[in-house]
């Protein structure tokens, strides 16, 4: 019998605790990336030359994510946290400008501009965010999936109105990159944690930036590995920055990054639209499954499925030993390809008590 991709990273790179629903959270690292941040734990302990890290590891990351999102590697920047990423974008306005995003959008998509103080911050209903859009609309800032409940924005709406009306677009990709296909040459800007369905560990994440959105941006982290050229410019102001998009990186955290290598390669291995196929195969189960104990989902395809008012058993499912999270009022569990139809199972045995 011809073992798929998935079912062959499944049964050599996972072997979780419990019934794992919370991806959307966090992902589980892969055995490779602990390996790998093992091995870097020793030579830092050992004191052996490569124990500071490789920059060759985060050269590996910047072009896995590259391949993930469609874009070429002088396309992303790389960093720690969503927040500074957005940070850099929001810096860029000028006062007064008008930045408008969905309401409940996740508070690291939208606090970076809010906290300015002198931007317009406007907030409608994630349905209605492509009809917003009106002149003098600066950025839309919003989510491929809402954290919240998982539901997925109607992309093509949104740029094109966007288009419509000269506003930049900025999409946060964590809660879709890893299941949800990412085309990120279509926005101006895109923001994503690499610690979910990237599978990487926390304190990694991405700027994609295209070519004409690169101008527009300050260099806001311009240390030594932002410069054209980093080992000659270890010292004293940089003189010329990096060309690309890798003018705006943050200095990472090799650990994070080490293990990230490994993460993004078995992506790559199984292939993202393998993953969708999968998590969202899998949703649909839950949300079958849902509906016949007298649950109403949030309705769609998102590989994350959400049940209003039902975040009072996230306590209960945890104690049975599967794991999911509260958001909102929402019970929130999300699938990946670490997970199976016994996953499905376990989990609405549990709720149907």
């Amino acid at each position: 019998m011809e073992t798929s991709a998935i079912d062959q990273a499944r049964a050599t790179e996972f072997a979780p605790g419990t019934t794992y629903l919370n991806t959307s959270t966090c992902g589980l690292l892969p055995r490779r990336a602990v390996e790998a941040v093992k091995a870097l734990a020793d030579d830092s302990s050992a004191g052996v030359r490569g124990g500071v890290g490789r920059s060759s590891s985060v050269a590996s990351v910047r072009a896995a994510f590259a391949g993930i999102a469609g874009v070429a590697p002088a396309r992303v920047a790389l960093g720690g946290s969503v927040a500074a990423h957005v940070g850099i974008v929001a810096a860029s306005l000028p006062a007064g400008s008008e930045v408008l995003a969905p309401t409940g959008e996740f508070s690291s998509v939208v606090s970076p501009f809010a906290v300015r103080g002198d931007l317009k911050m406007r907030y409608v209903p994630l349905a209605g965010l492509a009809e917003a859009v009106r002149p003098g609309t600066a950025v839309v800032a919003f989510s491929a999936a809402q954290s919240s409940d998982g539901r997925v924005a109607d992309l093509d709406a949104v740029r094109a109105a966007a288009a419509a009306h000269g506003a930049r677009t900025m999409l946060d990709a964590s809660q879709s990159a890893g299941w949800l296909p990412l085309d990120a040459g279509a926005y101006d800007y895109t923001v994503t944690a690499g610690y979910k369905f990237l599978m990487c560990p926390r304190g990694t994440s991405f700027l994609t930036v295209t070519e004409e959105a690169q101008g527009t941006l300050p260099a806001l982290y311009a240390g030594w590995v932002a410069a054209e050229d980093p080992w000659n410019s270890t010292y004293g102001p940089v003189e010329k920055l990096a060309a690309d998009a890798r003018r705006f990186d943050e200095a990472v955290s090799f650990f994070s990054y080490h293990g990230a290598e490994q993460s993004l390669g078995l992506l790559a291995e199984v292939g993202v639209d393998a993953v969708y196929a999968h998590a969202t195969g899998l949703a649909a189960r839950f949300r079958e499954g849902l509906a016949s104990l007298g649950h109403e989902a949030v309705p769609g395809t998102s590989s994350t499925v959400a049940v209003p008012g039902l975040g009072d058993r996230e306590p209960d499912l945890a104690a049975a030993g599967v794991m999911v999270s509260a958001r909102a009022g929402n019970l929130r569990a999300a699938f990946h390809l670490y997970n199976t139809g016994a996953d499905v199972d376990r989990a609405l045995d549990v709720l149907s008590g």
